[in-house]
């Protein structure tokens, strides 16, 4: 009957300038895709050079690798009776677009620019691309000679326009352009597509997948179709982790989807639809409405159908519910997943830990023991690449690691940093955890050189700085902090780079930052102490969420440890004990709570608060528990906190993007660094409605 068609689409572990491993996965999609029954094979965005190259999109290198890649796939027998989508950027007329390439037997159909960029949050697409702003029109494109060689045009269509095959439409969008108020597909499906396709890079945040399978859903609810979502998966090279999700959806349900964390480096999702589910949902929902649309999309014939003659017995995809994973289940698996793509792309050998005890550093410790209870499982369910990998990092070509436990051994070593002013109680929780996860556990003391330091400085200035406890001004307390948190940093690296060979093995370690997001918000670390390290995976994640983590973990995972952690105040262990007791706490030293500053950092940022606004908005949200002149001053002191530390924010080690309030200066939260910390005008105007209020 020629109605039913099978479409594939997938999550890719691209690398952004890995043209050797980039061209190989996506040809390996292309192979699954064709072995599954498709006719039609879509992969993510950019996936030819990556999405991260950033301003080495300005390199002519970078087209021009892309299409050398190109002719590669174009010239394989593999991309032959299958229509590929395929991401690349491209220079047409001295401007670079962000584009697909859609090919067929040799032949490239139509190369479509992206119209509407990405140019918010962590992306800055027009740094690099132009939109394509001519609207539903389409120009010639001079192809390159390499590319005339292998596909005998000079020429290709260049725009915004559609493909009609034999048998149905197909019409593209790109990313940001389904999360856009007047999305292209909308337009689309009024003039007749009925397929609409999407390659994004889209990376995780917590709660955020269920945004993005809304949109898809919606999209073809309104007016019918079908949908088909690629997505980029895995670290590309910086903070983000993109999270796969690779879907398919007809009508506003869900027929197929693949895993949003996963480490398998191709993942293809395959589904069979019939197009008169479509046609008969148009016909009844939207009749009205269909061929409004003022301006028709420009269609390019191909002589090629998705469908076959004889497909009265070929069995269609159904809809199915799709359970999304709790946000401690996503801290335990996409942070783990990006672990593990930055350590074995690095070629270091293994994670060093500071462990203190606390919640911050247990929560880093626990997702390294998530990464290696997703590798071990990677390997038992036949992941050779995997295996591989495993294998380069222990040094041991027959390495087959047998429980998540002894794998943790071998790639992660954790660090007790004690000092006079630590407790045991902190040591023993740092040292049971360890015990429990498997990682390679070490106790050292800093006493001895926080005291030569301190005596080079008494040998110089002839005085020596005391703690508050015992007589000393803010100045000293303050300086004798930052010298023992500065001493941990030291040691970590020396230990990092060091410790593998003290054993006799090869390589060196990457240090793991644990400080927080709140803390980052409010500069509550010592610069260039030991959350100063090689990368951070709980960065971008607020405490109240950790604390949630934790218990997840102690179900899941049998970390019984984790409960005495989770009982005690968090503190940083740097003044003087009370009668061996911990006197000094986390949120004491900050004067707020940890869910007071979560609130306070998603109003900054999410909500674009200063201080005025943000006043105006906590004396109703905080109504029931603080007056007024409490809020302001609560207000007041975030602020003049923020402000002071803002500094430390351009130096904070690289973290994994998690959070949509996170403070992350490289391209987030773009603010100064040298700021008036006594916001005059701004407390002024808080001041007069206190007291209008009062």
């Amino acid at each position: 009957m020629g109605r039913k068609v099978t479409l594939a689409t997938c999550s890719l572990d691209q690398w952004a300038l890995d043209f050797d491993g980039n061209f190989v996965r996506i040809l390996k999609s292309i192979e699954i895709a064709k072995e599954n029954g498709a006719k039609y094979r879509l992969g993510p965005e950019l996936e030819i050079c990556g999405y991260g190259c950033a301003d080495h999109f300005h390199e002519s290198d970078t087209l021009l690798h892309c299409f050398e890649v190109l002719k590669k796939l174009l010239e394989s027998p593999i991309t032959l009776d299958v229509i590929c989508d395929v991401g690349m950027p491209i220079m047409h007329r001295n401007v670079r677009y962000n584009c697909r390439v859609i090919f067929l037997n040799r032949q490239i159909l139509l190369i479509r620019p992206k119209m509407l960029m990405a140019n918010h949050g962590t992306y800055r697409e027009v740094r690099w691309f132009s939109p394509w702003t001519k609207f539903r029109t389409v120009e010639e494109y001079f192809l390159p000679r390499m590319i005339q060689q292998v596909t005998g045009q000079d020429t290709v269509p260049f725009g915004d326009c559609v493909l009609s095959t034999l048998d149905t439409c197909i019409g593209t969008e790109m990313c940001e352009e389904l999360w856009h108020p007047i999305s292209p597909h909308s337009q689309m499906g009024l003039d007749g597509v009925e397929i609409f396709t999407n390659s994004s890079a889209s990376h995780h945040e917590l709660r955020k997948a269920d945004q993005r399978l809304s949109l898809i859903k919606s999209a073809t609810t309104k007016s019918g179709g079908i949908y088909l979502y690629a997505n980029q998966r895995g670290c590309d090279g910086d903070r983000l982790y993109y999270d796969g999700c690779a879907m398919v959806a007809v009508n506003g349900d869900i027929v197929a989807h693949g895993a949003q964390f996963s480490l398998n480096e191709v993942e293809v999702i395959t589904a069979t639809l019939d197009l008169e589910d479509v046609r008969c949902y148009r016909g009844e929902s939207c009749q009205l409405q269909m061929g409004s649309e003022c301006k028709p999309c420009c269609r390019i014939k191909v002589n090629f159908s998705l469908s076959s003659n004889d497909d009265i017995c070929l069995p269609t995809s159904q809809p199915i519910t799709w359970h999304l994973h709790t946000p401690e289940e996503e801290i335990s698996l996409g942070p783990a997943c990006w672990l593990w793509d930055y350590l074995r792309r690095s070629g270091q050998a293994g994670f060093l830990l500071p462990l203190s005890g606390g919640v911050d550093s247990s929560s880093v410790a626990c997702i390294v023991y998530s990464m290696c209870i997703l590798v071990c499982q990677a390997i038992e369910n036949g992941n050779k690449q995997v295996l591989e990998d495993v294998r380069g990092l222990v040094g041991d070509d027959a390495y087959l690691p047998r429980q998540p436990r002894e794998l943790c051994g071998h790639i992660l070593t954790t660090c007790y940093m004690a000092s006079e002013n630590s407790s045991a109680d902190t040591c023993n929780r740092a040292k049971e955890l360890a015990s429990q996860i498997g990682s390679t556990h070490m106790n050292l003391n800093i006493d001895m050189a926080v005291k030569g330091i301190l005596g080079i400085f008494s040998m110089v200035t002839g005085r020596w700085p005391q703690f508050r406890a015992n007589g000393g001004s803010h100045r000293e307390n303050l300086a004798l902090q930052n010298v023992q948190a500065r001493v941990r940093m030291v040691l970590a690296y020396l230990f990092a780079q060091l410790g593998l060979w003290t054993r006799g093995k090869p390589g060196g370690l990457l240090v793991l930052g644990s400080a927080n997001v709140d803390e980052s918000l409010t500069g509550y670390f010592t610069k260039y102490d030991c959350s100063s390290a090689d990368i951070n995976p709980i960065g971008g994640i607020s405490k109240n969420d950790l604390k949630g983590f934790l218990l997840y973990c102690v179900a899941q995972f049998q970390l019984t440890a984790l409960r005495s952690i989770l009982a005690a105040p968090p503190t940083a262990e740097l003044e003087p004990l009370t009668d061996g007791e911990v006197s000094q706490t986390d949120e004491a030293d900050m004067g707020m709570t940890y869910s007071e500053l979560s609130v306070i950092g998603r109003l900054r940022k999410i909500s674009k608060c200063g201080p005025f606004r943000m006043f105006c908005k906590l004396i109703h949200l905080w109504k029931d528990v603080l007056s007024p002149t409490e809020v302001a001053q609560k207000v007041k002191h975030f602020f003049r906190m923020y402000s002071v530390n803002r500094h430390k924010m351009t130096t904070v080690t690289p973290s994994y993007h998690a959070e949509s309030y996170s403070p992350d200066d490289n391209r987030f939260d773009l603010r100064p660094f040298l700021y008036n910390t006594h916001w005059n005008w701004q407390f002024r105007s808080i001041d007069s409605h206190v007291a209008n209020i009062v």
